[in-house]
């Protein structure tokens, strides 16, 4: 028996007796390349308009609600109109509870007041951080006629350290659409 256990240690020692020296592996990052946006004005019967990244499908659905679909990335930025009718004040509220809602995962929820007078658009971007369904959320409105909400949400679970690039990258796209939004008289 000791014969054996020798023979197996004799073997074990003569093959770990190599050249090769096992390194650590240098820290990497993840190398996504997202092609540069070009961006297109959408023009609807709604009473908005504004222009989106190329590579989203727009699609308008029943009463002015409509979506932004990004194959590739397997996300989509829902899009939802309300008129205001003496109602601002609840809509407002409901566009600060939304993110709210995911306060359970996410990490934090930092606001990004959006003002645009020239436009008559007046805002907030709510970027969620964390591990929560929807990774951005944002509301404009003229406070007189007008409310669009509009969220981003992944066909995948929320794993926030790996789709934080794509959410980065179509929160961009959501700055440029608040940033173009026109509101039709």
């Amino acid at each position: 028996m000791i014969r054996h256990i020798c023979i197996l240690l004799l073997f074990v020692v003569a093959l770990s007796c190599n050249d090769n020296v096992m390194l650590p592996k240098p820290k990497a990052q993840l190398s996504l390349r997202y092609p540069t946006p070009v961006y297109t004005e959408i023009n609807s019967d709604c009473p908005y308009q504004f222009k989106h990244n190329t590579s989203a499908f727009f699609e308008l659905l029943n009463n002015c609600e409509s979506k932004l679909f990004y194959p590739e990335m397997r996300a989509t930025i829902y899009l939802s109109y309300r008129s205001i009718e003496n109602n601002l004040d609840s809509l407002l509220a409901d566009a600060y509870q939304m993110p709210s809602k995911h306060i359970i995962k996410a990490a934090e929820i930092p606001e990004k007041v959006f003002i645009n007078p020239d436009n008559r658009a007046y805002g907030a971007l709510f970027r969620i951080v964390g591990e929560a369904a929807s990774q951005a959320q944002f509301f404009l409105t003229d406070s007189t006629d007008h409310f669009l909400v509009g969220s981003l949400y992944f066909y995948t679970r929320p794993n926030y350290d790996s789709i934080m690039p794509a959410a980065r990258f179509i929160e961009q796209d959501m700055v440029k659409l608040m940033e173009s939004l026109t509101w039709k008289e």
